[in-house]
């Protein structure tokens, strides 16, 4: 394979803080990377050397001539005055027709969401997320060399990071993504680059991999290390605990990383913290009786529900965005009430919520105070930890407690979010996308702390690795108005989901797209059924692509052979003629619906 980027003794600082010190590596075509470390300690700096966004301060870095690649980064920056579709496809420079009839650029706007937003917005008056799927799209609908990606998976529901990550594995293209979604890491990565200490550190393999190697590097550390290593072995634990799809083949020295794990304990006792949120909550904790949800121009989310949290019950929420996860979650909590219906409250219970706006810090405070403000020690299972403790496991080392919350970055400021919820002692948690900025270490610094929290927890997030890791139990809104429980999990809502898109069942618009609903041009029977058929068409458009490609392959294979020849380049013909019809009928269609 051949290298496309090289970086040979790299270095580059911002002030003071040197973010690469000397780094070598090298990127080769067809290589998905995937890059973690902790916030602020130099993945997006790294992306930038590598994709020629900023100049490195000392070293070389050589590209491959001619190479075409892409970079999408967390700034979002969009072409002021410009369509979504002038964005998304104009640097393709095809007519419509030409993109229309191609079944690939339609799964990636469908995939990303761009079709509710509508080609013919103007991408001025999109909101953060909507422009970074914007960008995004531009992406993936050219064929490139290399794709360059930060964070993509932010602003993308649980549907949509599985599509992303299907896709990127379909692509020949070669990948570097930065990412803190452990579920889209493992199965996207095939190397992982860990930035730390100004150093690149290179693993073969996605998440599970890198965390048996730092396994393996911890246990080669000293006392120093100890803290960092627990928490390595009780990941290991519930790595090797859950399904073996969750992990791929160690390669690091099997037997060591086995030899780290003998003897732990389970990451939860189920039994004791049962028990103990028994005796704190009571038998009520929150309760919805024929509770009707509506959004506030009157759609209905949720009608005729009855929900009933248990003690110590951990509640995994999943859904498309519009589907009323986030109304649910302020339901629960009691800052708004049902249409319909009743809401009930244990008189023992004490809510925490997480929720996604960061409005409710005190910015004239420094980070310690923050904390100190809500109180000075709680007691997490059977310990006692003081504020500065928790805050240090959450990523403010004691310098970093005595800065004001003003200065903190929105990671910084998530993870103080955090710490004070926690340090109320609240006996039923409410967490609407808890890892939203956080990285890899403190969100095993989370799961660690949520592992012998003993209340009642729901939690809303697009990170299935966290649901699996933390939830005992999964609902789903699927946006037919009721809640539905998920024996499998995130498994069975995404074979739900794409049985429900295959049999033309109609999809809520995406509140964080801003679009309406799409219009309804003939009686919703007819409609369902139109759609249905665009939806076959489809499907038949891309096995016809798909037995052009395998013919294609053929006949470069019976080059030698007259009579294979003859015979392949009919149903060559044919399979082409075929396709031709069939995008014809669906173009037809696709207007029609328009």
């Amino acid at each position: 394979m051949a290298n496309l980027i090289n970086l040979e003794q790299v270095s580059k600082s911002f002030g003071i803080k040197p973010l690469l010190e000397s780094v070598s590596l090298g990127l080769q075509e067809g290589e998905r990377i995937g890059v973690v470390g902790l916030n602020g300690g130099g993945k997006t700096t790294l992306l930038e050397v590598l994709a020629g966004v900023e100049a490195p301060d000392a070293g070389r870095v050589s590209r491959v001539g001619g190479l075409r690649m892409a970079v999408v980064t967390q700034r979002g920056v969009l072409p002021p005055g410009s369509s979504v579709g002038d964005v998304v496809l104009g640097p393709l420079g095809v007519a419509d027709h030409e993109w229309a009839g191609d079944a690939r650029i339609r799964s990636i706007l469908a995939g990303i969401g761009i079709d509710n937003l509508g080609l013919d917005v103007t991408v001025d008056g999109l909101s953060g997320g909507e422009r970074r799927r914007v960008a995004l799209a531009a992406a993936l609908v050219q064929d490139l060399d290399l794709l360059v990606l930060d964070e993509p998976t932010n602003h993308l529901d649980v549907e949509g990071v599985q599509w992303l990550a299907e896709h990127l594995v379909g692509r020949r293209s070669a990948l570097v993504v930065v990412t803190h979604d452990r579920w889209f890491l493992d199965t996207v990565a095939n190397r992982t680059w860990e930035v730390v200490g100004g150093k690149v550190e290179s693993y073969e393999g996605g998440y599970a991999d890198w965390i048996f190697a730092r396994a393996e590097r911890g246990r080669q550390a000293d006392a120093a290390e100890d803290r960092r290593r627990n928490l390595a072995r009780k990941e290991l634990a519930w790595l090797r605990r859950g399904p073996p799809a969750r992990t791929s083949k160690p390669r690091y020295r099997i037997e060591a990383a086995e030899a780290l794990i003998a003897d732990v304990p389970a990451p939860r006792d189920s039994v004791a913290l049962a028990s103990f949120a028994q005796r704190r909550l009571g038998k009520v904790v929150v309760e919805l009786e024929d509770a009707r949800l509506e959004t506030p121009d009157g759609r209905v989310l949720v009608n005729d529900l009855t929900w009933r949290l248990a003690p110590g019950e951990r509640v995994g929420l999943v859904g498309i965005n519009g589907s009323g996860k986030t109304t649910l979650l302020r339901t629960l909590a009691g800052e708004i009430e049902p249409a319909s219906g009743k809401r009930i409250q244990g008189q023992t219970v004490h809510i925490g919520w997480l929720r996604q706006e960061l409005d409710d810090l005190p910015t004239n405070m420094r980070v310690l105070e923050a904390v100190k403000d809500v109180a000075e020690r709680i007691t997490l299972g059977d310990k006692e930890v003081s504020a500065g403790q928790l805050a240090e496991r959450l990523g403010f080392t004691p310098a970093r407690q005595r800065t004001p919350v003003g200065d903190l970055s929105g990671g910084e400021r998530r993870r103080l979010q955090l710490t004070r919820v926690l340090m109320a002692e609240p006996n039923v948690l409410l967490l609407d996308e808890p890892t939203n900025d956080l990285d890899i270490d403190t969100l095993q610094q989370l799961e660690d702390l949520l592992d012998s929290w003993a209340g009642t927890m729901v939690v809303i997030s697009h990170d299935r690795y966290l649901i699996e890791r933390i939830c005992d139990t999964t609902w789903a809104l699927f946006g037919d108005g009721k809640l539905t429980n998920l024996p499998g999990g995130i498994e069975e809502y995404l074979r739900r989901r794409l049985s429900m898109a295959d049999g033309g069942a109609p999809s809520v618009a995406s509140t964080a797209g801003g679009a309406s609903a799409p219009r309804q041009t003939r009686d919703g029977a007819a409609d369902r059924t139109a759609r249905k058929e665009l939806a076959r068409l489809e499907r038949a458009v891309a096995k016809l692509d798909e037995r052009e490609r395998k013919l294609h392959a053929k006949l470069a294979e019976a080059a030698t052979d007259p009579d294979s020849l003859q015979k392949l380049d009919a149903e060559l013909k044919q399979a082409v003629a075929e396709k031709e019809a069939t995008e014809e009928q669906w173009m037809e269609l696709a207007a029609e619906l328009d």
